[in-house]
């Protein structure tokens, strides 16, 4: 099985951005985590802070990959063309939030993605990465 995961903007900074809300963690020493807890499991990532860049990722890895766990960042509420890609694509895609979005600012309680994925996974810090590899894994 390959999954891919795909990271959208300022999530290159975790443990140094607002420790507080993400934690402490850098997101390379989780991956390697990762792939420790599913051997079997290829895990790939990708990082951007533009919103093409990460287009062009779910459409290579849509009909590349068994998976997509895609943390869009910001732009999971701003984002039709995201919304559009993942509906594009044939991979089971599983938004995840490292923080409960619930708990947050309005404006970020609401998914322009989330129609399309498989589900949603928020709230469980970089877990939230773990559970969404557990559900895609499932057969």
């Amino acid at each position: 099985m390959k999954i891919q995961i795909i990271n959208g903007p300022n999530l290159n900074l975790l443990g140094q951005r607002e420790p507080d809300i993400y934690g402490q963690r850098t997101f390379d020493t989780y991956v390697e985590e990762l792939r420790r807890t599913f051997p079997d499991v290829t895990i790939d990532c990708f990082q951007s802070n533009c919103e093409g860049a990460l287009i062009d990722k779910i459409h290579e890895a849509g009909f590349a990959c068994d998976g997509i766990v895609l943390n869009a960042g910001a732009y999971t509420h701003t984002s039709i063309a995201l919304l559009d890609a993942v509906k594009a694509v044939k991979a089971p895609v599983v938004e995840v939030h490292i923080s409960n979005v619930h708990c947050r600012e309005p404006f970020r309680r609401q998914s322009m993605i989330a129609p399309a994925c498989r589900g949603v996974i928020c709230g469980f810090g970089l877990d939230s990465y773990r559970l969404a590899i557990e559900a895609l894994a499932k057969p």
